[in-house]
């Protein structure tokens, strides 16, 4: 057995024993913010003419790869990690000359945020990543960025990182057609970067998006740094040049973080509550409860707070193209169900981290449950989970969805726990702090 360190500072086994829980779950939990916004919000900060003040954000290694890069942009980043805040002096739209390559580590989020940015840039930049996210496709961004007229160059396999990015001026709006049909983070980080243009962006989508309130998100984001966006006609955003305005934003908590802490109750029985989260709520992810509910869990929802108690489960057939970043964790709950539970409309997660349906299927066997892929999902029957060490292919969620296995399964291991950090650095020790007393 191997110890590795997670970025909060905790020395975890690899692989990690998961201890089954005994009672009830009665808990309120605190997960820390979405990602997802905090992404966003730093890059509109970034961009920004002022100074803003973020609080609630996360700080885990995919945010840890953004500060980084906006610092690199020119961006000044005043951190104070205790109280969960980032004060970002801006760079009002311009992109700072620097002979040094940009890092967006393992983070999609940041690679294909901070490529579209550099559209911005009239020397040319560098940006790279690690060896996973080099692996993970970049096509559509590069396309979409020579189409703005842009200067790509790839360094290594072509439409993958590294590349090499130069923008050029604008003589009109320009329009951008592109399927809707691939990852959502693509179109955000051009949507992020249009207001900074001479004349905004107009882009359209060919076809149906996939995971479309993480669209929605990235426009409810830059409307609060005082973008105007258009989005009334469905599939179209109109954005018009202006730039950014410096604001105060305080970022919710995650909602895909959230969720596997739903999934524990739903799993093991008791209650979870989480504050922060509700109606009001501007991700997507929240509706991961709605199918707890469908599934026989007990929901509670209002504007600020959702609460989810366990009872029977059943099986259920569900299109989670919209919430994607859920499905493994749905994965884990229907192993607990009665019936068969099927997920579609997620062939794009293939090219995630991982092949997070191919994943899936391979670790759920491996812990004796039935399960099949399907052309743009999988297909759970549940049976009597076994002891197994899960790989989890470096893959934050793979490691936080299948250890949900192990509050109710004896003999469940996950190895390379200290993954999660790529989101949610004190992962163990949350799911840890819900445990039922005497258990």
């Amino acid at each position: 057995m191997e110890l590795t360190v997670a970025e909060s500072g905790t020395t975890l086994p690899d692989p990690y024993s998961m201890q089954p829980f005994s009672g009830l779950i009665d808990a309120e939990v605190k997960v820390p913010g979405s990602k997802s916004i905090t992404n966003r919000a730093l890059l509109c900060a970034a961009l920004a003419a002022g100074t803003s003040r973020l609080e609630g954000v996360l700080f885990a290694d995919d945010t840890e790869a953004m500060l980084s890069c906006i610092q690199s942009l020119g961006a000044t980043v005043r951190i104070d990690r205790e109280n969960s805040v980032v004060t970002v002096e801006g760079t009002g739209g311009s992109i700072s000359p620097s002979p040094g390559a940009l890092d967006a580590r393992q983070s999609g989020t940041t690679a294909r945020f901070i490529a579209a940015a550099l559209v911005l840039s009239s020397e040319g930049r560098v940006l790279d990543a690690s060896s996973q996210m080099r692996a993970r496709p970049m096509e559509p961004t590069i396309e979409a960025l020579r189409m703005l007229g842009a200067e790509v160059n790839e360094l290594g396999v072509p439409g993958r990182l590294p590349v090499s990015i130069r923008g050029s001026s604008q003589q009109e709006r320009p329009t951008l057609v592109l399927p809707g049909d691939i990852s959502s983070q693509f179109i955000s980080g051009l949507l992020l970067v249009a207001p900074c243009l001479d004349h905004g962006l107009r882009l359209e989508l060919s076809t149906d998006a996939v995971s479309a309130p993480y669209l929605a998100m990235t426009a409810s984001v830059m409307r609060s740094f005082g973008a105007q966006v258009n989005d009334e006609e469905p599939g179209v955003f109109l954005v018009e040049p202006g730039g950014y305005t410096a604001v105060n934003y305080r970022i919710e908590p995650d909602a895909s973080a959230a969720s596997y802490f739903f999934a524990a109750a739903a799993i093991c029985g008791g209650r979870v509550l989480i504050n922060g989260l509700g109606d009001s709520s501007i991700q997507g992810d929240i509706g991961f409860v709605d199918v707890l509910r469908d599934m026989g869990a007990l929901v509670e929802r209002n504007a600020t707070s959702i609460s989810v108690q366990g009872s029977s489960l059943r099986g259920v057939d569900v299109d989670f193209s919209a919430i994607s970043d859920t499905a493994q964790t749905l994965a884990a709950v229907a192993t607990y169900a009665q019936g068969v539970t099927r997920v579609r409309g997620i062939g794009f997660i293939r090219a995630k981290e991982t092949d997070r349906i191919a994943a899936v299927v391979t670790e759920l066997r491996r812990c004796g449950i039935g399960a099949v892929e399907t052309e743009d999902g999988f297909e759970i029957t549940p049976a009597t989970v076994k002891a197994a060490t899960v790989h989890t292919y470096d893959d934050h969620r793979m490691a936080m969805s299948f250890s949900l296995l192990g509050l109710r399964s004896s003999g469940i291991k996950i190895a390379e726990p200290a993954c999660v950090t790529k989101t949610f650095p004190g992962f163990f020790e949350v799911l840890e702090s819900i445990r039922p007393e005497h258990s």
